[in-house]
C-alpha cells in the first residue's frame, strides 16, 4: 500500500460529537478556542504545518476491544490472520436476530447485474474484489473541543472489520495521537487519505470508511439541502484549514466510484444524517423518506394564523411567504439531490444522528466511546447476519434508553433493506 499511516493504539473518556457549544458560528460552527501550545521541535512539513498534539494519556486500553464494546463471540484474529470476507449467498448457520425483529426476513441473495430505476443505472457489489479501509478518529487533544472516545472507536472498528476480511496492510488510520505527521487528521491528510481509498476502485470491490469526531453545519449554496445547511466534519486543523462539507465528501469518495463498487461509510459525529449527501434516506420500516412538506405547512399556517389573531398582518404575510418558500424548497432540494447525488456505485452510509441532532461522546462500561460506533459494533458482534433494516432498528434500540440521537441509513441508489448487510 502506497499511503502511509497504519494503526494506532487507543485511549479513553466523555462530551458531544458536534462543534462545541457556545462558540461563534460564522458560516457554520466556529472553532474552539484555547489550543494548548504545541510542543517544541516537532517537524512541520508534510501535513499542512499543524503542530503535533501532546502525548496521549498514560492509561492504556486493556485488550483489543476497549471502549466498552462487548467482546465478540470469538477472539480476535491472531497476528497475520483475518476473518473471511463476507459475501452475499447462502446463510451461514442459524441466523440470530434481535428480539422483536424475527418477522423481518433477510434476503441472502443480491440482485445480479445492472439494475435500472427510472433513468438511473446501478449495480450491487459482488464483494469479492479487493478491500480497503480508512479510519479517522479525532479527540482534539489539548483543546476546549476535546473528545475522549474517538481513538477507542477507531481501534475497535479496526478490530471489527479485520474479522470481516479487511487487512491492516490495506488500511489507513488517522488519529491525533500519532507521532507520524502523515497520520495526523489534518484537512490535507484526510483529503489525501480519502483519495487513496477510492483510487483504483473497481466493480466488486469493498471499501470501508469510518469517521469519529466533531461534526457541524455550514450554509448551503447549491439548493440540495432542504434545511439550507450542509453537514460537515471537522479536521484537527479546521480552525485554520476549514471544515469539510458534505458536497466535498461526496465529490471525493462517491462520485469517482464505478458501477458495482461498494463503499460502506459510518459517521459517528453530530449532524451526520446526510454527511455523504446520498439521495435515498430510509425509515425504520424500510421506506424511502420523503420531505415532510405537510407537517411544515401545518406549522407555518398555524404561525401565520397566530400572527393574524394578534393583529400582526405583516407577520402573517411574512409567515405565509416563508411557509411557501420552505415547502417548495424542501421538495426542490430532494429533487436536486436525486439528480446530482445518485450513483451507479453501491454506497451505503450509517450515521449516528439526524442532520439536526448531536451524537454522544459517551462512557460505557468504564470506557470512552462514541455512542454510534459502540452500538454498531455491539449489534454486529452479537448478530453477525442481519439485514440492513434489522441493523438500523437494532442500533437505534441500543441507544434509545440513554440517548435522543437516532441513527440514520442512506444509500446512493434505491435498495432492498431486507438484503443481508455486508461490509
Amino acid at each position: 500500500m502506497a499511503y502511509p499511516g497504519q494503526g494506532h493504539g487507543s485511549h479513553g473518556g466523555g462530551g458531544q460529537y458536534g462543534a462545541p457549544q457556545g462558540f461563534p458560528q460564522p458560516g457554520g460552527y466556529g472553532p474552539p478556542q484555547g489550543y494548548a501550545p504545541p510542543p517544541q521541535g516537532y517537524p512541520q512539513p508534510g501535513y499542512g504545518g499543524y503542530p503535533q498534539p501532546g502525548p496521549p494519556p498514560p492509561q492504556q486500553m486493556q485488550g483489543g476491544y476497549g471502549g466498552g464494546y462487548g467482546a465478540p463471540p470469538h477472539p480476535p484474529p491472531p497476528q497475520g490472520q483475518y476473518g473471511a470476507p463476507q459475501h452475499y449467498g447462502q446463510q451461514q448457520g442459524r441466523q440470530q436476530v434481535p428480539q422483536g425483529y424475527q418477522h423481518m426476513q433477510t434476503n441472502f441473495n443480491v440482485p445480479q447485474g445492472v439494475q435500472q430505476n427510472g433513468n438511473q443505472r446501478f449495480q450491487y457489489s459482488s464483494m469479492n474484489g479487493k478491500r480497503k479501509a480508512l479510519l479517522i478518529g479525532i479527540n482534539y487533544a489539548g483543546t476546549r473541543a476535546e473528545l475522549r472516545g474517538c481513538w477507542n472507536d477507531v481501534e475497535n472498528m479496526k478490530q471489527f472489520i479485520m474479522r470481516r476480511g479487511y487487512k491492516a496492510e490495506d488500511m489507513v488510520v488517522l488519529t491525533d495521537q500519532s507521532r507520524d505527521p502523515r497520520s495526523i487528521p489534518t484537512r490535507q491528510n484526510m483529503t489525501a487519505a480519502m483519495n487513496w481509498l477510492v483510487r483504483g476502485a473497481s466493480a466488486g470491490d469493498a471499501l470501508f470508511f469510518h469517521y469519529s469526531g466533531h461534526g457541524g453545519q455550514a450554509k448551503a449554496s447549491q439548493g440540495d439541502e432542504a434545511d439550507g445547511m450542509n453537514e460537515t466534519v471537522l479536521p484537527l486543523d479546521y480552525e485554520r484549514a476549514g471544515q469539510m462539507e458534505d458536497d466535498e465528501l461526496h465529490a471525493i469518495m462517491v462520485r469517482p466510484l464505478p458501477l458495482g463498487c461498494r463503499l460502506t461509510a459510518l459517521f459517528d459525529s453530530c449532524h451526520s444524517g446526510t454527511a455523504l449527501d446520498l439521495p435515498y434516506v430510509y425509515t425504520t420500516s424500510g421506506n424511502i423518506k420523503e420531505p415532510n412538506v405537510v407537517a411544515g405547512l401545518g406549522k407555518g399556517l398555524m404561525g401565520a394564523g397566530m400572527s393574524y389573531a394578534r393583529g400582526d398582518v405583516g407577520g402573517m404575510i411574512k409567515g405565509l411567504m416563508s411557509t411557501f418558500k420552505e415547502a417548495t424548497g424542501s421538495s426542490g432540494a430532494e429533487q436536486v439531490t436525486k439528480e446530482t447525488r445518485s450513483s451507479g456505485a453501491d454506497v451505503v452510509m450509517l450515521s449516528g444522528s439526524k442532520d439536526s441532532q448531536t451524537s454522544a461522546d459517551a462512557t460505557i462500561a468504564g470506557k470512552a466511546t462514541g455512542a454510534m460506533s459502540y452500538a454498531f459494533v455491539k449489534v454486529m458482534n452479537e448478530y453477525p447476519q442481519l439485514s440492513y433494516l434489522q441493523l438500523l432498528n437494532a442500533t437505534r434500540d441500543v441507544l434509545v434508553e440513554k440517548y435522543s440521537q437516532k441513527p440514520q441509513l442512506s444509500s446512493s441508489h434505491p435498495m432492498d433493506l431486507n438484503l443481508l448487510f455486508v461490509i
